[in-house]
């Protein structure tokens, strides 16, 4: 067998998480500030350096493996990479004051955060069941440990164990289907199994195994009918962990099924594509059903991720790169919007006061009209209005739909959107309508303030000038 020298400079993100991982841990050892500013700081900092190195080796590069088939670059790998880095950047920049505010500012957090960033940076670069798995549990992990972060938190606690039992036992049933993968086809490789499904090896024992497989990217994702943790840990984890949570683990979960279920086993579209759509059609139905009837913010978003979730389905469904750049396009534009949403939460939240009731937003408008108008595109961009992102967003899922033949599908879809545009005008209505007797001035920080008005501003440009994203997505997938 011969040996051939791994090309290191493709994973040059990862080897820099990983040394940067080292730094900031013990950086923050000789932090006598207490305010972990250090540890911030070079986490940013990290950050933006992985999303560098990300565009510098893998855009542009037409699929290079290496580490013996394990590892895979191209443009779709770096364009998952620099927006999970990007959202994390957002998410922690957003979360610094509210963990000072409830003394949770430690650098172990910016560890996690790290470590799950590259859990999802080796998940959007694997090319090997291992690999993949490897990722996701260092994602996994480091969720559990972000949700339970606040130890006084009796129902946060319980949101952690909750999501534990659950993610431990999907990820068991996602390591089950890959051993059925990798029993027909004799390999651990994503290309030999692509080169076996297509050949029509084993057929059988590998479309169960992909159900096994699909169920446990299913719970990643939070679609229905495995969601019920999702609600519970929205609302029970500290607003800082929902908001990294709700974010750039999308993504992970979008490359989770684009590395296992298109680039291994896309020849069983056809077998995997029907159990996607009674998976779409019930995020659709659970999602905005049940939102209709939330009156606690976090809970309601809980609900909003599973709906948009279904819809991101519905491009994966379509199977063509048309519908798979279109998942990724909607993925990206989800990211943007639930950061600003919690954003939002995190602006408004002081010591000792949790803004996560609707009712917690009464008077945004008469406290501060910016911030109003943030919210306003967030929710129209949510609803998918256009002149925001949220509208090409399905505005293309919808139209890879329609390009297959499944108009029917696409129906749904639509009339499931007018149904969840009702709990986002209510938000509205609570903004500028319902009124306060004596509005006190919004307080917050400069950081946090700079951050909205920014998120505000990207879901508005990009919902003029959606080409260029679009044409990101296109080319990350070969188009």
């Amino acid at each position: 067998m011969n040996f051939e020298m791994p090309q290191f400079a493709m994973a040059a993100p990862e080897i820099w998480l990983g040394v940067m991982l080292c730094v900031v841990l013990i950086a923050d050892l000789f932090d006598r500030s207490q305010q972990s500013r250090l540890a911030f700081f070079l986490t940013q900092v990290t950050l933006l350096g992985a999303i560098g190195l990300a565009l510098s080796t893998h855009w542009g590069v037409d699929r290079a493996i290496t580490f013996n088939g394990m590892y895979v670059s191209d443009s779709l790998a770096a364009v998952l990479k620099v927006t999970v880095a990007g959202l994390s950047m957002v998410t922690l920049g957003y979360s610094r004051d509210y963990l000072r505010q409830r003394d949770l500012l430690k650098g172990e957090f910016y560890l996690l955060a790290l470590i799950a960033n590259l859990g999802m940076f080796v998940m959007a670069s694997a090319s090997s069941l291992l690999v993949l798995y490897v990722g996701l549990e260092m994602l996994s992990l480091s969720l559990y440990a972000m949700v339970a972060f606040d130890r006084d938190s009796r129902i946060g606690a319980e949101a952690a164990m909750k999501y534990f039992v659950l993610g431990a036992l999907s990820s068991g049933m996602m390591l089950y289907g890959m051993s059925m993968i990798y029993g027909a086809s004799g390999s651990l490789l994503i290309d030999t199994i692509a080169t076996q499904a297509a050949a029509g090896d084993n057929l059988l024992l590998m479309a169960f195994g992909m159900t096994f497989a699909l169920v446990g990217v299913a719970f990643k994702f939070g679609a229905a009918p495995f969601h019920m943790w999702l609600p519970d840990v929205y609302q029970g984890a500290p607003t800082s962990a929902t908001a990294f949570l709700g974010t750039a683990p999308k993504i992970a979960a979008l490359a989770l099924f684009l590395r296992l279920l298109v680039d291994g086993l896309g020849d069983l579209h056809d077998q995997w594509q029907a159990m996607a759509v009674l998976l779409a059609v019930g995020s659709l139905a659970v999602g905005n059903l049940f939102a209709l009837v939330q009156t606690n913010f976090k809970r309601m978003l809980a609900y909003s991720t599973i709906s948009h979730i279904g819809f991101l389905f519905l491009g994966l469904i379509a199977g063509t790169p048309e519908g798979y750049s279109a998942a990724l396009f909607y993925a990206i534009s989800y990211g943007i919007m639930a950061s600003g949403a919690f954003g939002m939460i995190i602006l408004l939240s002081r010591r000792g006061f949790e803004a996560e009731m609707i009712d917690d937003m009464r008077g945004l408008n008469d406290r501060h009209s910016g911030f109003a108008l943030v919210m306003l595109l967030l929710m129209f961009s949510m609803t998918g209005i256009p002149g925001t992102v949220g509208f090409y967003a399905k505005w293309l899922v919808l139209q890879s739909l329609i390009d297959t033949g499944m108009v029917w599908l696409a129906v749904v879809a639509v009339l499931f959107a007018v149904i969840g545009a009702f709990y986002y005008l209510r938000v509205l209505k609570a903004v500028y309508f319902d009124r306060l007797e004596s509005p006190v001035p919004l307080e917050a920080p400069a950081g946090q303030r700079v951050i909205v008005a920014l998120n505000g501003g990207v879901i508005l440009l990009l919902g003029l000038f959606p080409d260029r994203l679009i044409e990101i997505c296109r080319i990350a997938l070969g188009l």
